[in-house]
């Protein structure tokens, strides 16, 4: 079996590969990927060589290419995306043109080639602040940055091409990942990082901004859940259970590192900042099996270690 996966060579894209690739995984398909190689791709996220892994280098917009790979693939995983809000508030047409016109073109080719299930991954954000409760699948879509809008415009995209064509289109919406590998932007290996090399870090506002913890493997074992089992047409929450604000998840990094609260620095809220995001993982659970098995305390504890192990990776060259 052939699978093309997008975006693999940033965090969460690389760890699904190399999930695929371990000894004894199930399946044992042979993986194509997909990657621009951008700020937060890099090949030190791949097993380069391995035998049943295939890397292009090449843009999810470029209409040729992704009709040749397509070609030759039987299922798709697409993470390829542009991910930071902050970004997204500063320069919002890369976020369009990645989420939503690179899943088109994807979406026309696989439509084209009759490829599926075709795994569209996506993001918690695209209900916005959820004030109580937690959000199921049916929650209106609510999107507060343009980063999350782009992902609102592809998941409804992705979800048409179900409903006018017959694809085999499953969504996946998750809460926040951490774990090792993610580029120093986002707030876990920011502040992991920055603590490591002795710096203050920044945190939003007041700190009470709640958000949905999830480690990297559980996303991933999701995700897979969702191709192998999941429903064509169908949403799919995968939430990690432990929710956490800004403030408490900050108390935790100090911990890990060392470090005191002296070391925080308190700046200006983000513009449309969503004070909390919550969803309802229960159709994953009963339907797929899906459940959680990565505690946040040693995840993270695990994560930190990993920056501190791995400063190559992370730390610009001298």
């Amino acid at each position: 079996m052939n699978l093309l996966v997008t975006g693999a060579a940033g965090f969460i894209g690389s760890r699904y590969v190399r999930t695929l690739l371990a000894p004894g995984a199930p399946g044992s398909p042979h993986v194509t990927v997909l990657d621009a190689l951008t700020y937060a791709g890099t090949l030190d996220n791949l097993e380069v060589g391995h035998p049943r892994l295939d890397f292009v280098h090449g843009d999810i917009r470029d209409a040729a290419l992704v009709d040749k790979l397509m070609g030759g693939a039987d299922q798709v995983v697409h993470f390829a995306a542009e991910s930071h809000v902050d970004r997204s508030i500063d320069a919002a047409a890369d976020f369009v043109l990645t989420n939503v016109v690179g899943t088109q073109t994807l979406l026309d080719a696989a439509l084209r080639h009759g490829v599926g299930p075709f795994v569209h991954v996506s993001t918690d954000e695209v209900y916005g602040s959820v004030e109580t409760g937690s959000a199921t699948e049916e929650h209106p879509l609510r999107p507060s940055s343009p980063y999350s809008a782009s992902k609102a415009a592809g998941d409804l995209l992705a979800l048409s091409y179900h409903r006018t064509h017959g694809l085999d289109v499953r969504v996946t919406r998750c809460s926040n990942n951490y774990g090792p590998h993610q580029f120093p932007e986002k707030i876990v290996p920011l502040f992991a990082t920055r603590l490591l090399d002795g710096l203050d870090v920044p945190l939003y506002g007041d700190g009470r901004n709640v958000r949905d913890w999830l480690h990297v493997d559980d996303h991933c074992r999701g995700v897979d859940l969702v191709r192998t089992r999941g429903r064509a047409g169908e949403v799919y929450n995968i939430g990690g259970g432990t929710e956490l604000s800004n403030r408490e998840l900050t108390g935790l990094l100090l911990d890990a590192c060392g470090a005191g609260w002296d070391r925080v620095t308190h700046v200006a809220d983000r513009k449309g900042h969503d004070l909390r995001y919550s969803v309802d993982w229960g159709k994953a659970r009963d339907e797929l099996g899906y459940r959680p098995r990565r505690d946040l305390a040693s995840g993270l504890a695990e994560t930190v270690a990993w920056y501190r192990d791995n400063r190559a990776w992370w730390e610009p060259p001298v």
